[in-house]
């Protein structure tokens, strides 16, 4: 039995939520592309995706797609179907495993959560009987769309966490990354009980009080003491980012749902009774109508290209801050096995034992240098280029969204002019 360790962008095929008064069942979406690698490694011998994916009512079922060229699989191309707490099981492996003190291991894809979709179709449901029907049809479409792209941004996750990796030379090999991938049944992870839950609280103000008294001393390597400096410093900044990020997309959502009640006011008045601004009404209502979809094009495209980069990285960059902490831990224990040498041939005792540590823990701290090196050159290299390739996509979305409002208020005004008397 496996038990998990610790509890922690868009292909998908299909989704269906539970029973949320029929608003979410049946949610399907076209096949997409597979997502693109977060990582450098050009590498196709190992090649994993998420073809496939089932939102039930307490979780969401990932069907996961392997296809490999490397002879210690047995198969070629195969699928098995896990669920996230398998995920982060995984995940916790190989936190926990020494063997990658100096690897940035990829952060665990979050907990799929729906709570939001299901509580504004409970506020919708509520507010039925105070719009109209146009209205209450437009607002539960805009919630299919949002729970769609919810939906969608979960299985991304999980599946940029498998093909990091995937990628990872190091960790491909894994055996427990082969057992995840592999084997066909279900893995039998278990969530922790309270006392696990509570000796991992432990374990983690032990670790944060640790890492306070560690990274207040000075690195001996410059390279390490700036790369430290640098990360606290961006997470720091990134973490903001992501907040500010987060309300402009709840800004640019609020003004498309505005946007509803707006033309179905217009809507209404258009039709209530026979005026001279009848056609008046009704084309200004269309025209927002046509802005409000193209409201919602920006604020969703804000949120998958700006947003969701900045969530990712903010979380990368602490598995840096995790792994900068190891390599500090690990030069403090070489500091103090050394130390302990020191002692021991003065007092001419244990002295053997003394060295056999101090060669360990030497040995020890200048691999996890060496590779902690390379992963830091590897993390900056792929976070600019990630950056680079969303933020100019963003901005081309931007400017054909823009070009779009433009043209619908001049179709608008042309329309106007017209139909004037």
């Amino acid at each position: 039995m496996l038990n998990e360790m610790e509890d922690g962008p868009e292909p998908q095929n299909d989704g269906k939520e539970g029973a949320d008064n029929g608003l979410f069942e049946d949610v399907e979406d076209e096949k997409k592309p597979r997502t693109d690698s977060v990582d450098l490694n050009s590498d196709t011998s190992l090649l994993v995706d998420i073809s496939d994916a089932l939102s039930e009512r307490e979780k969401v079922k990932f069907t996961v797609h392997t296809k490999t060229t490397l002879p210690e699989f047995s198969e070629s191309d195969f699928s098995v179907t896990r669920d996230h707490d398998e995920f982060v099981w995984l995940h916790g492996m190989f936190d926990d495993s020494e063997d990658y003190a100096g690897i940035i291991i990829p952060p665990a894809p979050p907990k799929p959560d729906f709570d939001a979709s299901r509580e504004k179709l409970q506020k919708l449901g509520e507010g039925e009987g105070t719009m109209t029907k146009e209205e209450f049809q437009k607002m539960k479409a805009e919630l299919e769309a949002e729970y769609l792209a919810t939906f969608k941004k979960t299985v991304a996750m999980h599946e940029v966490f498998l093909q990091r990796l995937a990628a990872h030379p190091t960790l491909r090999t894994d055996h427990n990354f082969k057992v995840f991938l592999e084997f066909k049944q279900a893995l039998d992870v278990r969530g922790r009980n309270k006392k696990e839950k509570i000796g991992s609280l432990v374990k983690l103000v032990t670790k944060s009080v640790d890492e306070v008294l560690v990274t207040g001393q000075k690195d001996v390597d410059p390279f390490f003491e700036r790369e430290r400096t640098f990360v606290v410093e961006y997470h720091n900044k990134i973490k903001d980012a992501t907040a500010k990020s987060d309300r402009m997309t709840k800004f640019d959502k609020s003004v498309a749902d505005t946007y509803i009640r707006v033309s179905s006011g217009l809507t209404a008045l258009g039709t209530l009774e026979k005026t001279t601004l009848d056609k008046f009404f009704l084309k200004v209502s269309e025209l927002f109508e046509k802005l409000r979809k193209v409201e919602a094009r920006v604020a969703t495209d804000s949120d998958l290209k700006l947003s969701d980069l900045l969530r990712y990285y903010m979380r990368d960059t602490a598995a840096a801050k995790d792994l900068l902490y190891r390599r500090m831990r690990s030069l403090v224990n070489y500091q103090n096995a050394n130390k302990a040498l020191e002692k021991a041939r003065a007092k001419n005792k244990d002295v053997q034992l003394a060295e056999k540590n101090q060669e360990e823990a030497c040995n020890k701290f200048e691999n996890l240098s060496e590779v902690a090196k390379q992963e830091l050159t590897d993390y900056k290299t792929r976070r600019v280029a990630a950056f680079k390739k969303n933020l100019v996509e963003l901005a081309e979305l931007e400017v054909k969204h823009a070009k779009t409002q433009v043209q619908l208020l001049r179709n608008a005004i042309a329309t106007l002019k017209e139909e004037a008397p």
